[in-house]
């Protein structure tokens, strides 16, 4: 049996900036030991930016929230995603109005999930985004609402979960399914190993 190498070096202290009980299951998965401290940072995409260029930019801003509160050898992970629907960022949604909603417009329609992540390890901080077109089977009005009378969509961008129930809407992705539930794993190992080398 080959043993699978470390991503990194188990002497580096790692911080997930970030709440996401779905990006802490993800890193977990990983192999990575680490704790979690929240950023405060300000997520209001930058004006101008594309979808996929805003969570880039909100990846950072929560890099470094968080970097003035470590010690200075610690390695810094944070994420923010998006839905983009034909270039219109779908957040979360601010109530269940807006989620059936979200989920109306997503209905037989191909969106894609950007997800951006930003490493930072002793002075260098690298960016990077991951992109997941997803595409949603057609579904009546009532499959929607019921789907929203469970509560899950209200804390997911676009209003669904594909790791949960929301995962029955969906028909087909084309690229990385952990990217569409908040963390793209591979991409975040080449960061990683860029930024520790």
């Amino acid at each position: 049996m080959i043993s699978k190498a470390p991503i990194l070096d188990p002497g580096i202290a790692v911080i997930l900036a970030s709440g996401s009980p779905r990006r802490r299951e993800l890193l977990s998965g990983m192999g990575i030991v680490f704790e979690v401290c929240v950023s405060d940072a300000d997520e209001t995409p930058p004006a101008g930016a594309t979808p996929a260029e805003a969570v880039a930019v909100i990846a950072r801003r929560k890099a470094e929230a968080v970097l003035g509160e470590v010690a200075a050898d610690t390695l810094v992970i944070a994420a923010d995603t998006t839905v983009d629907l034909d270039g219109v960022s779908l957040g979360k949604p601010r109530s269940e109005d807006e989620a059936l909603s979200m989920l109306l417009s997503l209905s037989g329609r191909t969106h894609h999930v950007h997800t951006g992540v930003a490493v930072a390890y002793r002075g260098r901080l690298l960016t990077a985004t991951d992109t997941t077109a997803v595409t949603f089977r057609a579904y009546p009005r009532e499959a929607a609402e019921d789907y929203v009378r469970t509560g899950e969509p209200m804390d997911k961008a676009g209003a669904y979960g594909i790791q949960g129930l929301g995962g029955a809407l969906v028909a087909g992705i084309r690229g990385e399914f952990d990217n569409v539930v908040g963390l793209p794993c591979a991409l975040l190992a080449r960061l990683i190993a860029e930024v520790t080398k």
